[in-house]
């Protein structure tokens, strides 16, 4: 797949590209990531890409001509027969989410514009953007961060990135998961500041095992996210052993659920 990101400040992803386990889908070109500067389709002695907004207001607004001669010689050099999409950064656009980001993992990619300033002329989206994609309810300073959440979620799920092909199927959100939060996770040594390890997970019993981590998950969701838990509960995910177990839960919760309430750090 084919990424081409459209920012001022290219520079911000070299980390990204060159650090960690996901480098390994950029070396690759599993995920193939293009940086194109609008700076470098602008005109004139300083290569504006930005003006003051029409009706007074503070900040500056990006210019649509730069951006759309960009965007013209990304079309130019991807040469595709159906055009990828073009991707905006911005506070309207839908909450990403493991969904959204299991169907970018399965694209041939987009085109990502990270917006700067107060934001990018209205004709230019209006025009040519395809689709706008929000990672909350807050502001950055520009679509950098955002791009780079996207790529490096999309690039983790790409098969042999992960030294575990199949690390990710267990992960919080995930459908095998059955959209839930994960389970609490364990190393050595067994004990460590007097709190041990659960022993479910120290009994070699893989059954129980499996089952402990599913009503941990089904209680961190129920404490923490009680969405998801509807949503699983609708979609019909849970058993009757879950719902048993989250009524027993509820009736008595372990101690540790009492002591964190209370807890300051």
């Amino acid at each position: 797949m084919r990424f081409d990101i459209i920012t001022l400040f290219p520079e911000l992803f070299a980390p990204l590209l060159t650090s960690g386990i996901t480098r390994r889908a950029y070396e690759s070109g599993l995920v193939d990531v293009h940086f194109w500067n609008p700076r470098d389709h602008a005109e004139g002695n300083y290569r504006r890409v930005d003006d003051r907004s029409f009706g007074g207001g503070p900040g500056m607004v990006m210019l649509a001509e730069p951006l759309f001669k960009c965007l013209s010689a990304i079309r130019a050099e991807r040469q595709e027969e159906t055009p990828a999409p073009l991707v905006l950064f911005s506070p309207i656009g839908q909450t990403l989410n493991h969904s959204a980001v299991a169907q970018w993992s399965a694209s041939a990619g987009a085109v990502l514009l990270c917006g700067r300033y107060e934001g990018v002329d209205q004709r230019f989206i209006d025009q040519y953007v395809d689709q706008q994609i929000s990672l909350g309810d807050f502001v950055l300073s520009g679509g950098e961060i955002a791009a780079m959440a996207l790529l490096d979620a999309v690039a983790r799920l790409q098969p042999g990135v992960l030294n575990d092909a199949g690390s990710h199927q267990f992960d919080s959100f995930n459908p095998a998961l059955d959209g839930l939060l994960d389970s609490p996770h364990y190393t050595r040594p067994e004990v460590w500041q007097g709190q041990a390890v659960p022993t479910e997970l120290m009994s070699g019993h893989h059954a129980h095992i499996a089952r402990w981590r599913r009503e941990q998950s089904l209680r961190l969701t129920e404490v923490h996210r009680p969405e998801l838990l509807v949503q699983a509960r609708l979609a019909g995910h849970l058993s009757r052993q879950d719902e048993a177990f989250l009524k027993q839960n509820r009736e008595s919760p372990p101690a540790t659920d009492q002591a964190r309430s209370g807890k300051k750090l």
